[in-house]
């Protein structure tokens, strides 16, 4: 394979792995928690991954708006980019992001709270290293349960991704967070997907996590780690960042 078509599946990689990160903020792994009904929560983020083929990642707005009772509507709009090593900075529109997260089990009733999430890509072909040519759709089920100051999520799903040098790929993840004092969470994630691309590598990654409440209207929240698979190809490092808007 040339360098180019390298930095390509890079950039793919690095569109897909964001895209899948920005579903719960500040983790790769999501919850199962639905934005209240009437109320929205917008996060202005930015992100990025280090692999041995260079820098990528993506800054924008993830839109949530709670449609329903347990029904939550989101749009994630990014702008992205990638750096190569030894090349020009290449930016412009990632994949659009639209999704609806639906809570039909409770703890109160059930134990756990239980979730489906199902998000759509779209392909914005702004620039072909920023994301796909081609529309995916992420089926995952998220499950989470409460005790006290400790919170425990993690879910699995499969991610319909045809055409190209494309395939399906599935992934899990657990999150493990703790309210440290009433303005202050921190959590420790494991996550694994396997490749979107028939000759790309699998990845497995872990990650710290904070979350501090400015307000009740405005959140900071970041979140760091490595990956511990292919980390070279993959992820030799992670990042997110993000300040939320809740009303």
């Amino acid at each position: 394979m040339s360098r180019l078509a390298c930095l390509g599946l890079a950039g793919i990689v690095v569109a897909y792995t964001f895209a899948s990160a920005l579903a719960g903020p500040p983790y790769v792994t999501d919850d199962p928690q639905p934005t209240e009904f009437g109320h929205y929560e917008i996060y202005a983020f930015t992100a990025g991954t280090t692999t041995m083929d260079g820098t990528g990642g993506q800054a924008g707005f993830d839109l949530n708006y709670g449609g329903a009772e347990n029904l939550q509507l989101t749009m994630v709009v990014p702008f992205a980019y990638e750096r190569p090593q030894g090349g020009p900075r290449v930016a412009g529109f990632g994949d659009l992001e639209l999704a609806a997260k639906y809570k039909f089990l409770h703890q109160d009733d059930f134990g756990f709270d239980v979730a489906v999430f199902p998000r759509l890509f779209l392909p914005t072909n702004s620039n072909r290293a920023l994301g796909s040519e081609h529309a995916s759709l992420f089926v995952p089920i998220f499950v989470q349960k409460d005790w006290g100051d400790w919170s425990v999520f993690g879910g699995f799903g499969c991610t319909i991704n045809r055409g190209g040098t494309s395939q399906d790929f599935c992934q899990t993840g657990l999150v493990v967070a703790r309210r440290i004092i009433p303005r202050l969470q921190l959590g420790v994630e494991l996550y694994h997907r396997a490749s979107d691309q028939k000759d790309g590598a699998n990845s497995t990654g872990i990650g710290l996590a904070a979350i501090y409440d400015l307000s009740e209207n405005y959140h900071l929240m970041a979140s760091a780690g490595p990956g511990i698979q292919n980390a070279d190809a993959t992820n030799q490092a992670s990042w997110y960042m993000a300040l939320l808007f809740t009303y």
